[in-house]
């Protein structure tokens, strides 16, 4: 896909935000540098004939820790010091067009 200044104003726009021109350029920017990683990625020989690497140690020996117990709110709890609320949840003001 070829990124332009377009493009980049246009999917902020479906993201409902407008971007700066130096905004841009840094967006630009950083998808002009992971198209170079990707490239070099591409130019690796015989890539197809490596095995994915889906965990980096073998399954079987891997040692997992055990569950801490973990400090929760009661729901009660959150609800009291929200502004607008109704029997099970927070209600907070739109904030995306229609």
């Amino acid at each position: 896909m070829n990124f332009t200044k377009d493009l980049i104003d246009d999917l902020a726009s479906k993201l409902l935000f407008e971007l700066s021109d130096e905004e841009n350029k840094m967006v630009l920017d950083e998808f002009e540098e992971i198209e170079r990683n990707m490239n070099l990625i591409n130019d690796i020989g015989d890539i197809c004939k490596i095995e994915p690497l889906t965990h980096p140690f073998p399954l079987e020996s891997t040692v997992l820790r055990e569950d801490d117990e973990v400090f929760e709110l009661r729901q009660e709890e959150v609800l009291q010091n929200a502004q607008d609320k109704n029997l099970t949840s927070v209600i907070v003001p739109k904030v995306v067009g229609e």
